[in-house]
């Protein structure tokens, strides 16, 4: 058997808009996906007969990254993250599916998070016809803060460059790492709304509204220089600043049609007691966050308002190889 865990991921500032070549800005959360992996005489899921087509991240990995033609395989889930929620499940899945299909294969090689992030977003760009940006993935692999945007962002360590064909035309990014101060008294509350929201029809809708109205574009723009601004203050350890592009980056996601009311009651209900709230990951349900210094009073609110509050430190550790037996 090989287990492996991929964490989740908030993104603070620039969702939508990296699609596009703007950068943005992510931290692994505490909350992820394990996968557990071991020979079988059959092919299951969580003790269901696997069927590859409900399933494209994982079959993408087995059949299009791995190649693999070995036994079948006995595959077990477990995920403390909300599913459809913009917390990253699916990469995060991706990311726990890679890595213990390569301890289990190539029980000798040390787990290469790069490549590891490099396959996760191919897997969300098949499973989201050829629309994905490497955010998720590469958060969720790497661990930390992450910046990805179309060029290398001045004050980052550039990690790796990734290029995609969508659609609309080829797509590169690079993906750099930020160091941040230490930040004690500061927590992300994350809360559901319990409605769930599949990213690939959402970037698929602001795509469809670009097309329709190009004057639209701005609002992309704008989420960029958001984003740079947060980063700066993000990287100087101004959390008030850093609320402050939260809060921004929302009125410009709420303008492109990706914000929803059950989302916007959450928000209102923390923003009290909140440095910035905001919707995060691809909107129309899913979850918001609020970065705060009173974690536990936020998730009271999230609670009161109907909402499933998660509370989480700023960028956990990465990807990782759990348990190896014969």
């Amino acid at each position: 058997m090989a287990r492996a865990f991929a964490p989740g991921k908030c993104i603070l500032f620039g969702e939508h808009a990296v699609v596009y070549g703007q950068p943005a800005v992510a931290v692994s959360i505490e909350a992820g996906v394990e996968v557990s992996i071991s020979e079988s005489n059959r092919w299951s899921l969580e003790g269901l007969p696997f069927e590859p087509s409900r399933h494209p991240h994982i079959s993408h990995i087995i059949n299009d990254i791995f190649k693999y033609s070995g036994p079948p395989l006995e595959i077990d889930i477990k995920s403390s993250l909300y599913s459809a929620a913009g917390l990253g499940s699916s990469a995060a899945l991706s990311n726990a599916m890679g890595a213990a299909l390569q301890e289990l294969v190539n029980p000798e090689e040390n787990l290469d998070l790069v490549a590891l992030a490099r396959m996760g977003h191919s897997a969300e760009a098949n499973a989201q016809k050829g629309r994905a940006s490497p955010t998720d993935t590469a958060t969720s692999a790497l661990g930390g803060c992450i910046v990805v945007s179309g060029t290398s962002v001045p004050g980052t360590k550039h990690i790796f460059d990734s290029t995609l064909e969508t659609p609309e035309g080829s797509r590169t990014w690079s993906v750099g790492r930020v160091e941040i101060p230490k930040i004690e008294d500061v927590w992300l509350v994350l809360g559901f709304t319990g409605i769930g929201s599949p990213t690939g029809e959402m970037v698929e809708g602001v795509s469809e509204l670009l097309k329709s109205n190009p004057l639209k574009m701005a609002e992309i723009e704008a989420i960029g220089e958001i984003t740079s601004r947060g980063l700066s203050a993000l990287s100087s350890g101004n959390m008030e600043e850093v609320g402050l592009a939260m809060n921004a980056c929302h009125h410009r996601l709420r303008n492109i049609g990706v914000s929803s009311p059950e989302l916007e009651n959450l928000i209102s209900a923390t923003e009290g007691h909140s440095l910035g709230t905001k919707l995060t990951g691809a909107g129309g349900g899913g979850c918001m966050v609020s970065l705060t210094r009173n974690p536990q009073r936020v998730a009271e609110c999230i609670e009161i308002a109907g909402g499933k509050p998660l509370i989480s430190k700023f960028g956990s550790g990465g990807a990782r190889i759990l348990m190896k037996e014969n």
